[in-house]
């Protein structure tokens, strides 16, 4: 049995399989609690937990998907390129609206901190929440976080975004395809970008170009916010 499940194929067909239960699902019971990847991710940590199977045998296969996030964000380039006109022409809004939220978002998360008393280290760690993997991982790391902490919490924000962040935006009746496609990238990073896409071309290039914008913010905010606030 061991040998079966340290082999790598074991963990990339149980999360593909995983998955592909989680789209029957959605297609059958379209709501946003039925989200592929939300029922994807509760249905192997089932599994792993009623076979005794370890998170370590089960991730040797799962890596390799985890290693297609970055040329999967990569890949997004190409709607941004199909949509770059309505870049240029909102450029100033994009800008201003990221860095905004990025500047809200960390003074927040430091408030939170200080005010439950967490540890810097700690507190530092879910700074890059909104942050794509690849970049989040770089920025706890110069800051002195635990980049375990943080994986942990990009993964939980990306799966909440892309469950709860349409209703939200449809509650709000925030329709225009550019602010919804920011606002999912920029909140959801990667998680995000793909429920942006399920919307449309428009929403989900906007959402690719929200996930390299408000990594730069945070790099550059983040430290900013952690030495006023925080020390």
């Amino acid at each position: 049995m061991s040998d079966l499940t340290s082999n790598p194929i074991f963990g990339l067909t149980l999360s593909i399989f995983a998955y592909f239960l989680g789209m029957l699902l959605y297609r059958r019971f379209p709501n946003p609690l039925t989200t592929p990847l939300l029922l994807a991710t509760i249905m192997i940590i089932v599994f792993l937990k009623a076979s005794g199977i370890s998170y370590k045998d089960y991730y040797i296969g799962g890596s390799y998907l985890n290693m297609l996030i970055v040329p999967s964000t990569v890949a997004l380039a190409i709607p941004l390129y199909r949509n770059f006109h309505l870049m240029k022409h909102h450029y100033r809004s994009i800008l201003a609206g990221i860095s905004i939220s990025t500047l809200i978002n960390t003074i927040y998360t430091a408030l939170i901190a200080k005010y439950f008393g967490m540890d810097y280290f700690l507190a530092i760690s879910l700074f890059p929440k909104s942050v794509t993997t690849a970049m989040a991982i770089g920025i706890s790391e110069k800051m002195g976080g635990m980049t375990t902490v943080t994986l942990v919490v990009v993964v939980l924000t990306g799966i909440f975004t892309s469950v709860v962040g349409p209703s939200f935006l449809k509650f709000l009746k925030i329709d225009d395809p550019v602010a919804f496609g920011l606002a999912l990238g920029g909140t959801g990073h990667a998680v995000g970008t793909g429920a942006a896409l399920r919307h449309g071309q428009v929403q989900g290039a906007m959402a690719g170009l929200a996930i390299g914008v408000t990594g730069i913010m945070y790099v550059v905010i983040s430290p900013i916010v952690a030495q006023i606030i925080l020390k």
